[in-house]
């Protein structure tokens, strides 16, 4: 590799001049700006700038012409228009008997017993009472929570609950 340097580097020295004035003028090309600058009567007076003259001198939009935008479509609410639907169905109300421990009900913990109350639901004849619909209207309203009333059949659990049947609610869903 020496040898061949050594030889031809009048070449090499030829090729590294020609790379280097070819990079300059790419580069110096791409960086060139034009800077106009009217003369001024005086040569202590400001001159203002010209930029954007097209945009100053263009004619102002007519106040009779209108555009008709159309709304924005939302993004990611698919299906909203069915469960404002669903909330605004009467609902069936249970009245309970007294409040349970929604807690017994595997998925169901402090907190969401919690939130379940406020919505309403404090027994098990209730939860029990659901359809697909109200599962649908609930199971929205509960946040971080939602589908854990299918996920972990939560009617079905409550029927047995509030029949009493622990035995076949612990053959089904395990020990409480």
């Amino acid at each position: 590799m020496a040898d061949l340097i050594g030889e031809n580097w009048l070449a090499f020295l030829i090729a590294l001049a020609i790379g280097i004035v070819v990079a300059w003028w790419v580069f110096a090309a791409s960086r060139r700006t034009r800077i106009e600058r009217a003369q001024s009567a005086s040569p202590g007076e400001d001159v203002p700038a010209r930029r954007n003259q097209a945009l100053i001198d263009a004619p102002a939009p007519s106040p009779t012409a209108t555009i008709e935008i159309p709304p924005p479509t939302p993004q990611g609410l698919a299906g909203v228009g069915e469960a404002v639907a669903a909330a605004a169905e009467p609902v069936r109300v249970v009245e309970p008997a007294g409040a349970d421990d929604l807690k017994k009900i595997k998925g169901v913990g402090p907190k969401l017993e919690k939130l379940l109350n406020a919505l309403g639901v404090s027994a098990y004849v209730q939860i029990a009472a659901w359809d697909d619909a109200e599962i649908d209207r609930i199971d929205a309203q509960l946040g971080t929570f939602e589908g854990r009333i299918r996920r972990d059949d939560w009617p079905e659990q409550a029927r047995l609950l509030a029949a009493g049947d622990m035995a076949g609610f612990e053959g089904r869903f395990g020990k409480l």
